[in-house]
């Protein structure tokens, strides 16, 4: 089933090109997926399990984002597939769509119990398989529509940019020291930089320890549905244990940062997953696009980003708000700087976008000082007494002195309400300071008062971004390419060959050259843990054989070293017992 993408989310998704993923892709999937489903038949949400099914999730093979979509439709959901880090307000964008993004990378088998970066095993192994349950896909729809309204600091999408390319950096496998280190350098930088705990910050933190690090149940005994644990093969045993500290679930999680580079020292514990949509609830009344006011400029100003303001009226201004000018209570001025944008109930007003307020936008807003009434609500007698007509001369004295002086250009209505007067050869002051001066151009009054709402990003954000382009937005979509280093081709070509002796149905035909493969192996002096387990699997560990017994008890060896590697292997071997 096709469906539309929003035009501007669509420069972040990816084909997923299957053919990328090498035979020893396919094989740190398979060891993932059987260590894990044997883990979380007892230590996940019971979801879990009959979620992969359900959402298409296979063991034996890297999924098709495709079949996962298909299963998804099941549940109202589709999925995308997307490359590495995308920006988390677009992530929630896409969720509150109900779309799934899912990185169609594979983690390499040297980073196989966990990668910082987005991989298919953590977005569709992790996040699909609990979408088939109604409250817990719920609760992604409700944060995604809040976290996108989040606003988030300039600071955030430094770090985010710092983040994305550190781990862009660290899975090209022809980056080098020197390179790694100057990334992780600007990531401690962007980190240090951080000097407050943006909306879209806190938000970030709940769904850290819900989505990505969450437990359900009972807190003497929980269990796993974060996708962060159900894809990390090491913090997903680790978290049980009584090392890592469990809390009740709670908006208090918002006061605990997390480091992504390291095991969670704690973890949160929901009763069940309505919970997590009442507090999430709780939490939004607190944000700048349910207060609005003053509250929400203030915020928006903090934050240096772009942001919408929504007024009483359904008008809605977006860009970067820099300042206001306020009589008592009441707001009476608003000045924002860049491109900007004119829309109502989300559509952005013909002649009114980013293009043509390029360098910013300010009106006066709030009431007429004659009437005590904002424009909107007066009515055709006060309208004509003020001169409010098209080609007149029209002097608009607001609360605070500040006065609009100029000749009407043109007047713009809707449900027969005045919503912008466009003003030629116009002044605007404030007591003494000039705030607009004819040399500038037309001056457009929008006719507001209260502002209901300020929330991140443009109001119609297709319109936005079609008109300014890539000039928007300094995301862009990498492609790096898995180039295979000389040694990876030659491993790969022995998980190649057990693929193939896999598929022989004769038993001894199977093992002949399974030995011979082996031998070859070894002559080739062409040695890996992931081979071995792939030998021993392959001959259904039958250590009968000399060859097999000597690689399972090498295997055996490396599992008692004190790693997150080690274990993984350990829980690996007893899937032969």
């Amino acid at each position: 089933m096709q469906f539309k993408i929003p035009n501007h989310l669509k420069k972040y998704t990816v084909e997923q090109n299957y053919s990328q993923y090498t035979f020893i892709d396919q094989a740190c999937w398979r060891f993932i997926m059987k260590i894990s489903v044997h883990f979380f038949k007892n230590h996940a949400d019971k979801t879990y399990i009959e979620g992969l099914k359900k959402t298409g999730i296979t063991i034996d093979k890297i999924p098709k984002i495709k079949n996962i979509n298909k299963k998804l439709l099941q549940f109202g959901w589709r999925a995308v597939c997307v490359r590495g880090f995308i920006p988390p307000q677009i992530f929630m964008e896409f969720q509150s769509l109900k779309i799934l993004p899912i990185a169609a990378d594979m983690r390499s088998h040297h980073h196989l119990t966990y990668t910082p970066s987005p991989d298919i095993v953590h977005e569709a192994a992790g996040h699909a398989p609990i979408i088939a349950n109604k409250d817990y896909a719920q609760y992604l729809i409700n944060y995604g529509e809040i976290a996108a309204k989040a606003i988030l600091s300039y600071e955030d999408i430094n770090l985010y940019y710092a983040i994305r390319d550190l781990s862009d950096i660290k899975e090209n496998i022809q980056s080098t020291k020197v390179k790694i280190k100057k990334a992780d350098k600007k990531l401690k930088e962007a980190y240090n930089k951080i000097s407050y705990c943006s909306e879209a910050s806190y938000l970030a933190r709940m769904n850290w320890w819900t989505v990505e690090y969450g437990l359900i149940g009972k807190i003497n005994n929980p269990k796993i549905f974060g996708a962060g644990l159900l894809s990390s093969v090491a913090e997903s045993e680790n978290c049980l244990t009584s090392q890592v500290k469990k809390i009740p679930f709670s908006l208090k999680c918002l006061d605990y940062h997390y480091d992504i580079t390291e095991q969670q020292p704690h973890l949160f514990v929901t009763p069940n997953y309505k919970f997590l949509s009442k507090e999430l609830k709780k939490m939004s009344q607190k944000m700048a696009y349910k207060k609005g006011g003053e509250y929400g400029l203030k915020t928006a100003i903090k934050a240096k980003t772009l942001c919408t303001i929504k007024f009483e009226n359904s008008i809605q201004i977006s860009g970067i708000v820099s300042s206001y000018i306020k009589n008592k209570n009441n707001i009476n001025f608003i000045k924002l700087e860049g491109p900007s944008q004119i829309s109502v109930d989300n559509k952005q007003i013909k002649k009114h976008g980013p293009l043509y307020h390029s360098s910013g936008y300010s009106s006066p807003i709030g009431q007429i000082s004659k009437y005590k009434k904002p424009i909107t609500q007066l009515n055709n007698e006060q309208i004509n007494q003020l001169n409010i007509i098209k080609n007149k001369l029209c002097a608009l004295r607001f609360e605070t002195n500040l006065i609009v002086h100029g000749l009407i250009h043109n007047i713009y209505k809707k449900n027969n309400k005045i919503q912008i007067i466009t003003f030629k050869d116009c002044t605007v002051k404030h007591k003494n300071k000039i705030l607009f001066e004819p040399s500038w151009g037309y001056f457009d009054l929008i006719c507001v008062s209260d502002i209901k709402s300020v929330y991140n990003g443009p109001a119609d954000t297709e319109k936005y971004y079609a008109e300014l382009g890539n000039k928007a937005d300094k995301y862009k979509q990498y492609n790096i390419k898995k180039e295979q280093t000389k040694n990876n081709q030659t491993l790969n070509y022995y998980f190649k060959k057990i693929e193939e002796i896999k598929k022989i149905r004769n038993k001894t035909e199977n093992i002949n050259k399974l030995s011979l493969l082996y031998k070859k192996s070894i002559k080739n002096k062409v040695t890996d843990w992931l081979l071995a387990y792939e030998f021993i699997a392959a001959s259904n560990c039958n250590r009968n054989l000399d060859w097999i017994n000597s690689l399972y008890l090498d295997l055996e060896k490396k599992s008692l070293q004190k790693s997150d590697l080690s274990r993984a292997i350990k829980r690996g071997l007893n899937l032969f017992v």
